[in-house]
């Protein structure tokens, strides 16, 4: 498919089809899109939690539970679910992780770059700390960004993807043990392979966007 049909495709799946499964080449490539997203200063401040068996998916339907009912069988029944979840501090032990991990990949061909390097990522942190005071919602930006790269990137493989929001995060913090390791659950995205019963499918329900004359100024 070319990037007209994959948007076309692509939509938020509302039931999957239980006897279908992801390979594992196929995650394989799902892991390496939520890795090498990109982020400001490539910051990556991130965590994922993928749940494929059916423990491990069940643990994860914990955050479906009372109001959020409604998205248990998108947890159960889908091949696997993703929990995107985003560091509740960095500080410059962590600005530092960032660097050296660059260096040791290669990026930087001298020491003064590398200095350069964590100086901006040092200052652009320090802006949202302390002048615009927005440090945690500014990752969870960076923690977006990869979700939108993440469902395109999915449907290119054919895989179909539901994010959800309509989460208990907390539920989820508290399984998981994240706030203990510095992260907290942000989004869930399910993914596998819609079933024929879905009534959200683009096969039955055109998608619907605003027009380009309502959105678009091109100058």
């Amino acid at each position: 498919m070319n990037l007209k049909e994959i948007l076309n495709w692509r939509y938020t799946t509302k039931e999957y089809d239980v006897t279908k499964k992801i390979s594992e080449s196929d995650m394989s490539e799902v892991k390496n899109l939520l890795r090498m997203s990109p982020s400001s200063v490539n910051l990556q401040p991130w965590h994922f939690i993928i749940a494929k068996t059916e423990e491990g998916k069940t643990r994860m339907a914990k955050g479906a539970q009372g109001f959020f009912h409604f998205n248990e069988p998108k947890i159960t029944n889908a091949s696997a679910v993703v929990l995107f979840c985003v560091k509740t501090d960095a500080n410059d032990e962590y600005y530092q992780h960032i660097a050296d991990t660059e260096d040791k990949n290669g990026r930087f061909p001298n020491e003064d770059i590398k200095n350069g390097f964590l100086g901006a990522v040092k200052a652009f942190a320090g802006i949202h700390k302390y002048d615009l005071k927005d440090q945690q919602h500014w990752m969870e930006k960076q923690v977006y960004l990869n979700i939108g790269s993440f469902l395109l990137g999915v449907a290119s493989l054919g895989i179909d993807a539901t994010p959800m929001e309509g989460i208990d995060v907390k539920a989820l913090d508290e399984e998981f043990g994240l706030r203990e390791k510095g992260f907290t659950a942000l989004v869930a995205v399910s993914i596998g392979y819609r079933a024929e019963s879905d009534f959200n499918t683009t096969d039955k329900t055109p998608k619907s966007r605003l027009p380009e004359s309502e959105i678009f100024t091109v100058l």
